[in-house]
């Protein structure tokens, strides 16, 4: 059994699943890995581990089922039919099916058998609780978000958002970019950043993201200070410096987070916004030493809706879900996405299959 670092998506999943046993209904609950029988003792029911995703011993396993009881089909990543959406495989996870129920928003962005091809071989295909409650929060982001509407964006390389970067400034107003991502942005406008991590291939691009930004009426917002040190692996900030032309990182170090005048500098301009999407850590997050940026951030955020509960605040990326968790403060969110891939997509305004197949 695989070990579970943050339940996020195993946990979103219960409302439906006891939605649909105490209604009685004869699940067949399917996951990519081996934790669909970790949800299934979750939600406190009898059910059964088939063997093998697609076999006669799942097969005959569904046949049995009673009302309220559950198949446990596990590892269909392990198929090969799975990632190709082979129709044979897909049938065989339909088997039987007279509604196939779509809640795993975080895999809505992968064409695959149990994402898309069950769905069409079901009689009918619905969204499940969660992924009804993902939409509901992401796509009025795409649409018509409240205004001012802010972005917030981190991670590690800015080539990983560009294309998020470029569907959102004719939408946002503020866009604040943090974390390893920012070097790169800073580096195109001469900043000294030392060893930071920079996609150089990108400057170009990066230079011309912040004429677009500002061509937009696009406020952006890029760290004014960092905490640095001399690698990855260092047990301790090395200093904390000013990021501008004329100071910025020494040659020997790099920024591994953001500093308390940045974080002030974000706070500043949050203040008024209705809307505010983030995702991705503001620096090394899974580095204690490191971690200060982006725990901060999720504060003032939970502290942006305490003072006005009526700003909507969505966080998504698994850094900054994790960091928004470990401080306690998921409740004090408007929405906390389980999806990666699939949350940056839709935000990029593609249409996701594992979305598209349902309600059919």
């Amino acid at each position: 059994m695989p070990t579970i670092s943050d339940p996020t998506r195993l946990l979103a999943a219960l409302p439906t699943l006891r939605l649909l046993t105490e209604a009685q209904a004869r699940i067949t609950l399917v996951s990519h890995l081996e934790l669909a029988s970790l949800l299934a003792g979750e939600a406190k029911v009898s059910f059964a581990n088939a063997s093998s995703c697609v076999s006669a011993e799942a097969a005959t396993a569904r046949d049995r089922l009673g009302p309220g009881e559950i198949v446990v089909l596990e590892n269909t990543r392990l198929h090969p039919g799975e990632t190709v959406n082979e129709p044979a495989f897909a049938a065989a996870l339909a088997h039987g099916a007279d509604l196939y129920v779509g809640d795993a928003f975080g895999a809505a962005h992968r064409a695959h058998g149990s994402t898309v091809g069950a769905a069409a071989a079901a009689r009918h295909a619905v969204a499940g609780l969660c992924m009804e409650d993902e939409l509901a929060a992401l796509l009025p982001l795409v649409d018509k978000p409240p205004k001012p509407f802010t972005a917030i964006l981190g991670g590690a390389k800015v080539s990983s958002k560009l294309p998020l970067i470029r569907a959102l400034l004719p939408r946002v107003d503020t866009l604040i970019v943090g974390g390893g991502m920012a070097y790169t942005l800073l580096a195109a406008q001469g900043v000294p950043v030392g060893n930071s991590l920079v996609e150089r291939e990108l400057l170009a691009d990066a230079a011309s993201l912040v004429d677009d930004a500002a061509a937009a009426g696009v406020s952006l917002v890029l760290p004014c200070d960092a905490a640095i040190a001399e690698s990855i692996s260092a047990a301790t900030v090395g200093d904390v410096v000013d990021l501008a032309p004329g100071a910025g990182i020494p040659d020997g170090a790099m920024g591994l987070d953001i500093g308390p005048a940045s974080l002030d500098l974000f706070a500043a301009a949050l203040k008024g916004s209705q809307a505010v999407l983030w995702n991705g850590p503001m620096g090394l997050f899974e580095s204690p030493p490191f971690a200060t940026g982006t725990a901060g951030l999720a504060r003032l955020l939970a502290d942006l809706r305490s003072d006005d509960p009526s700003v909507v605040t969505v966080v998504g990326g698994g850094d900054s879900v994790a960091a928004v968790a470990e401080q306690n403060l998921t409740s004090a969110f408007s929405h906390v996405s389980t999806g990666g891939g699939a949350t940056l997509e839709l935000l990029q305004g593609i249409e996701l299959p594992g979305v598209a197949v349902l309600s059919k």
